[in-house]
């Protein structure tokens, strides 16, 4: 067995240093989108190069589990299509303009993307919980076209301020899996930490409502940072990405959602080119 083939089996995050034309990533490539082709089935979203790349990166190029990650993308796609079925942010754009979603302009030390979410923008009255998770799969899907995204991944910070229990109600256990999954097996992005700060305590029924869909190496990625949460929240990233709401000297999160809240709604074109089909 070949060195490369070694690293395809047991995958070797090296390998995602390399260029996207190296003879390596193109044979991982050739493969997957093989195996793809040999399986038959529905591809919706095609076989392209750059969409099998996410993949491979995701899985550090071992084949077997980029190619299981592209299945279960697919089956997750179609068993959730109140989520899948149309991406279009327009539906839900007041949400964002409520400045529930922001994204950090700065990589973290890591070079992992910093996504922030503040529940106390999210009115439960107007916005249900499938509103809000089509939220992260929005962003998702967009930053996921991003190579050092891909390479790097993204880390999320949730405040949890202004968590009502109208808001716990919304999270049932089918959404709870749904949420689980997606952070697990079935979207081509790695997910490197989530941080929750200001959490209450009727927040933590919630949370046990997630944890067991979760596999242990994400459970040791979850940091619960309470209502004084600056010390250790600023251990994780610097203050100088961070913005003023949260101890840092980047910009405003009023900018940062208004920032991505534009780009999104630029983007509307292409996130509904990849919407679910029925």
């Amino acid at each position: 067995m070949s060195e490369a083939q070694a690293d395809f089996v047991r995958g070797n995050s090296k390998l995602n240093e390399l260029p996207d034309q190296s003879p390596v990533v193109r044979e991982a490539i050739r493969i997957v989108r093989q195996r793809a082709e040999a399986e038959g089935g529905h591809w919706p979203l095609g076989l392209s190069d750059d969409f099998l790349l996410r993949f491979l990166r995701a899985r550090d190029f071992c084949i077997d589990l980029a190619f299981k990650l592209l299945k279960n993308y697919h089956k997750w796609r179609e068993e959730c299509p109140e989520i899948s079925a149309d991406l279009r942010p327009s539906p839900i754009l007041n949400l964002f303009l409520a400045g529930y979603h922001g994204v950090l302009r700065s990589r973290d030390a890591f070079g992992s993307k910093v996504l922030i979410y503040r529940i106390a923008q999210w009115d439960p009255k107007h916005f249900t919980a499938y509103d809000v998770f089509r939220v992260s799969l929005i962003t998702s899907e967009l930053i996921v076209k991003d190579a050092e995204t891909q390479k790097n991944g993204v880390k999320a910070i949730f405040d949890l301020q202004g968590w009502r229990l109208v808001h716990a109600f919304q999270i049932t256990p089918t959404i709870a899996k749904r949420i689980a999954a997606v952070m697990t097996d079935s979207f081509p992005l790695k997910v490197r930490a989530i941080h929750l700060i200001n959490e209450p305590l009727f927040f933590h029924p919630v949370f046990s409502l997630i944890k067991p869909f979760l596999p242990d190496k994400i459970k040791e990625r979850v940091h619960m940072h309470g209502s004084n949460y600056l010390q250790s929240l600023h251990q994780h990233f610097s203050e100088t990405i961070l913005p003023p709401e949260y101890g840092g000297s980047g910009p405003l999160m009023k900018e940062l959602c208004e920032e991505w809240t534009e780009y999104i709604m630029n983007s509307e074109d292409y996130l509904l080119s990849i919407s679910q089909i029925a």
